[in-house]
């Protein structure tokens, strides 16, 4: 008898899950429903797409919907939108404009993805004052920028959206001020990063304001202020980007379990705690690979690699939807910024870690080759077992080098062990010892003295 597995979500993780279980097991039946129109979309990418390097917001999609259907024969529904899971029948309702009907399932993926998280600002319901979470807002602001004579863009928030949304705009020809609440920005970076890129920004040209909280926007039908506590600045464009949080309601309504992050919490294959029901992407929990805990990092990497893990389980080879070091990367005008593992060490120290870190500035070529840089990496340890917990690296070159940390974060290396790692090198691409190999021997004199 034909099995159905039903997919709630069309986006990294549901259209992932589709594509594997339809490679693995072509006479499965897979239904994919999706409430919007856009699928299989690089979510990343639109920043770069308001900043123009992005000709057309459809070269952000990676699969069409009409590949689905015709070369991979999923049974791909957008505008349908699934209102209520019935664990008992094994079927979940699904909306199509006001109309509803019952699917059947065999394996049930929630994949509803996060939301923009709207704080309640007094005139966040301005035109002009925009989240950029998904395509259709990312056109928005586009159009928006093109449309209106712009002079000034406020963005609340410095995390990931905040400092691309930055230079975007200030390449679309606007003065930017950044609004941030907390002492620095990309706060999970580590402050050795965030004060390189807060210098950096500024020399960009954009007015920073940390530890500085938002009130409100004000204006007359369309944004033209940002309201403070004692000031106000002028902003004919506002972008929130304060963060996102798990859509989680269907699955709470069906009793679903949440994590301790209040994201889904799912098993090392993915399951619920309903053992025909996975969740995967943004509205899931993972595994921390330094903690051994449940953790949330919204990325799309983990989005993908657990909908395919979850795409070849259901088709009866279970598949580890692995860890998460939470290793990430930005760009900020002429830097780069990326982190792996625990770089904070009172973090560290709350998960049980005794920590010891250093912070060092290498090159990236050697002193002679054209094009060297220098770049910060600071590399994080316990003091016990001398296992590496984490790394944050900042320069204007370089900083994929965090991968190589991840790596060590995955094997549960020692800084020796690191240190003693046989990279490549060249003077195009890397002084003999590697920055990464810099700070490993820097940190592992420090752990024996």
């Amino acid at each position: 008898m034909t099995e159905t597995f039903v997919i709630v979500g069309g986006d990294a993780a549901g259209m992932s899950a589709a594509s594997k279980a339809k490679r693995e097991r072509p006479d499965m039946d897979v239904i994919v429903f999706e409430k919007g129109e856009w699928v299989s979309y690089a979510a990343c990418g639109m920043p770069y797409y308001v900043k123009g390097d992005v000709d057309d917001l459809d070269d952000l999609v990676a699969v069409t919907p009409e590949e689905f259907v015709e070369e991979r024969d999923v049974d791909l529904r957008t505008g349908h939108e699934v209102v209520g899971i019935d664990r008992d029948d094994q079927t979940v309702t699904v909306d199509v404009d006001g109309d509803r009907f019952e699917q059947p399932y065999d394996h049930l993926l929630i994949g509803t993805g996060a939301h923009a998280i709207e704080p309640p600002f007094d005139g966040i319901d301005l035109e002009g004052v925009f989240t950029i979470h998904d395509m259709d807002e990312a056109d928005a602001i586009d159009d928006y920028v093109a449309d209106h004579d712009l002079e000034t863009a406020a963005i609340v928030g410095g995390g990931y959206v905040g400092i691309e949304m930055a230079e975007a705009l200030t390449a679309r020809g606007l003065s930017v001020s950044l609004f941030e609440m907390l002492p620095h920005v990309l706060q999970p970076f580590g402050e050795p990063v965030a004060e390189v890129v807060e210098d950096h920004l500024r020399e960009q040209g954009v007015d920073l304001h940390l530890e500085t909280a938002v009130q409100g926007f004000v204006g007359d039908e369309r944004v033209d202020t940002v309201e403070l506590e004692d000031d106000a600045v002028s902003a004919d464009l506002v972008i929130v980007g304060v963060g996102v949080a798990p859509n989680t309601e269907l699955a709470e309504e069906a009793g679903i379990e949440l994590g301790p992050t209040g994201a889904i919490a799912i098993d090392e294959y993915g399951r619920t705690n309903d053992e025909r029901i996975y969740a995967a992407g943004d509205c899931a929990e993972a595994t921390n690979v330094v903690t051994g805990e449940p953790d949330h990092v919204p990325l799309a990497l983990t989005a993908n690699r657990a909908g395919r893990a979850i795409g070849q389980t259901v088709t009866g080879s279970p598949t580890s939807v692995g860890k998460i070091a939470g290793t990430a990367i930005v760009k900020a005008f002429e830097l780069g910024a990326a982190r792996t593992g625990i770089v904070d060490p009172e973090q560290a120290r709350e998960a049980g870690f005794d920590p010891v870190s250093v912070t060092i500035d290498a090159p990236t070529r050697p002193h002679y080759y054209p094009g060297a840089t220098e770049l910060t990496v600071t590399l994080l340890a316990d003091r016990e077992s001398e296992r590496v917990l984490g790394a944050s690296l900042v320069g204007r070159d370089g900083v994929k080098r965090v991968d190589t940390v991840a790596t060590a974060l995955s094997a549960e290396l020692t800084v020796t062990e690191l240190q003693n790692l046989d990279l490549a090198y060249a003077p195009p691409f890397s002084p003999t010892w590697d920055p990464i190999l810099t700070a490993a021997k820097v940190l592992s004199g420090k752990l024996e003295g």
